[in-house]
């Protein structure tokens, strides 16, 4: 009797043991169904905007990162970015033949971004609200509002062309500029005509 109920025990054990196992296994594999679906939810509200962002604040103090974007017009830009606004990034062409070029691009306008590895890793970063700055809020309309009151010599790159001059006022959705050469300022007899161009035709402007 003594045997039989030692034997009893032990499959007992036996059966407890593997049940505990079994359970352990379905409680982890719950666990990990829960933290998958969180985050296919937080990716679900990643924005370009804020990949970017991770991309560029991964870099540090005093870091340099370097990104190369693909417009929508099928160009491929080589930058260092400097600001990034609500829906636009400004930036240092890196392949630009003449020195320290300055650029604005529409979020819009990009058709993608080339990211190394550590990139793509950085830019799934979760975004923090205590490290945002006030330009982060700045539209695109208020970017060209300055460029016009600064009077900067500016080049569009539009789905119509490229065009040169100095903007003259911006609107709700457009701009109004004053067609002259690179090179000269905006004076009567330098303006060639004045052009209406609308926000969503520009693919980037280049400072001058």
């Amino acid at each position: 009797m003594l045997c039989v109920g030692y034997f009893q025990r032990v499959r007992w054990d036996d059966l407890f043991d593997d049940l505990e196992g079994q359970l352990e296994r379905e409680l982890h594999a719950e666990v990990t169904d829960l933290r998958l679906h969180e985050e296919r939810q937080r990716l679900e509200k990643l924005s370009l905007r804020t990949r970017l962002s991770n991309v560029v604040r991964s870099a540090g103090l005093g870091g340099t990162v370097r990104l190369r974007v693909v417009l929508a017009s099928g160009e491929t830009l080589s930058l260092r970015p400097t600001t990034l606004g609500r829906d636009w990034l400004a930036a240092e062409l890196l392949d630009a033949r003449n020195s320290r070029v300055q650029c604005v691009i529409p979020l819009s306008a990009i058709a993608g971004v080339l990211l190394t590895e550590e990139q793509s890793l950085a830019s799934l970063a979760v975004e923090s609200a205590a490290n945002g700055k006030l330009i982060e809020r700045v539209g695109f309309p208020f970017v060209l509002r300055d460029l016009c009151r600064r009077r900067r010599t500016v080049q569009l790159d539009t789905r119509g062309g490229v065009l040169a001059g100095t903007i003259d006022r911006v609107a709700r959705d457009h701009l109004d500029l004053a067609v002259h050469p690179l090179g000269t300022l905006r004076r009567s007899p330098e303006v060639l005509h004045y052009r209406l161009v609308p926000f969503w035709q520009i693919y980037v402007i280049r400072l001058r």
